[in-house]
């Protein structure tokens, strides 16, 4: 598209026009970040997207009324089953599913083609997102009995326990695409304490089949000394690292690994061929998954991981490379 197409609609009544030296791309996002109620448009991309259409979904809560009954202890292997970018289903030993920041495109059209398709209307127990924005909150798509959207404190549930750490995302961009000055340009403070709130994050450490398995979302690589304390000991770690160094540079991921010496580091948030373009401005994880003392180029979209082998692992990456599920 013509950058001379975009033309922002009337947005809370405000005129159609931009701020002297905005950039378009900026005014639509900095007008999400200033908490405008109102959703902009682009010429010929559409409306954003409708309502949730939950209540349509097919199926029923029949496999969560079964495992109501069931152990809060199961004994077996811990599933993990990657949709691209951030998005991860979890599979407990006795059965309870949760999908983690499932993605879309920005509904404004203003960020451009992030997704080659829509996130798979997969069948899930519990949905769960770490924050608001586009590539992680598509909370509508799973086919989901329950949505715990960037819920903070302690939820259990069957044989799995969840805990979400309120944080805050990383707010420098820290490679060579600054998408934070978005926000400058704007008057807008993406760092705390007066971030905006869509800048706001939650960390999940889930706990079951005796893994504690750390999501990390798009936090920040600096938390307070007491966020460190609370997530105690990690087995399994998600973190969100490609060759652009968009979310977290090189240094930052190891210096992270490095302080909480998980069993298994997942890189997420790069490009996969397989669900990504690359107008995402990603690239994929590679080097930084090669540059590292043992890693595993995985075969497949799949883990099973038990607790007795996640055991003797010390800092393993595995990296699922261009391999997602798309349904």
């Amino acid at each position: 598209m013509d950058e001379k197409e975009l033309k922002p609609t009337s947005v809370n009544g405000a005129r159609d026009e931009m701020a002297p030296g905005l950039s378009r791309r900026s005014f639509f996002f900095a007008a999400g970040a200033a908490g405008v109620g109102a959703a902009a448009t682009v010429a010929g991309a559409g409306t954003a997207e409708a309502a949730s259409t939950d209540w349509q979904q097919p199926g029923n809560n029949n496999h969560v009324i079964e495992l109501q009954g069931k152990s809060s202890h199961a004994d077996g292997a811990v599933g993990m089953e990657f949709y691209g970018h951030c998005a991860f289903k979890v599979t407990s030993p006795g059965g309870a599913t949760i999908l983690f920041d499932p993605w879309r495109d920005d509904p404004s059209g203003a960020w451009g083609l992030w997704f080659k398709s829509k996130f798979p209307e997969t069948k899930v127990d519990i949905t769960m997102s770490t924050h608001t924005h586009f590539d992680h909150d598509a909370i509508h798509r799973p086919h989901s009995t329950m949505v715990l959207d960037r819920m903070v404190g302690a939820f259990e549930f069957a044989d799995l326990k969840i805990t979400g750490f309120a944080d805050k995302h990383a707010c420098v961009a820290p490679g060579w695409y600054p998408w934070t000055d978005a926000l400058k340009e704007f008057g807008v403070e993406a760092c705390p304490p007066n971030n905006p709130g869509h800048m706001d994050m939650v960390v999940y450490l889930v706990e079951t089949g005796g893994i504690r398995t750390l999501i990390w979302g798009d936090n920040r690589h600096n938390p307070p000394e007491d966020f460190w304390s609370a997530i105690g000991q990690v087995d399994v770690l998600t973190l969100p690292i490609d060759g652009s160094q968009h979310i977290l540079s090189y240094e930052q991921g190891n210096a992270i690994v490095d302080r909480l010496k998980p069993k298994v580091v997942i890189p997420t948030h790069y490009l996969n061929e397989t669900t990504t373009y690359t107008l995402s401005t990603l690239q994929p994880a590679d080097e930084w998954v090669k540059s590292q003392k043992s890693f595993k180029m995985l075969d497949g979209a799949g883990l099973q991981l038990a607790a007795a082998e996640v055991g003797k692992m010390d800092r393993e990456f595995m990296y699922f490379g261009h391999n997602a599920l798309k349904a």
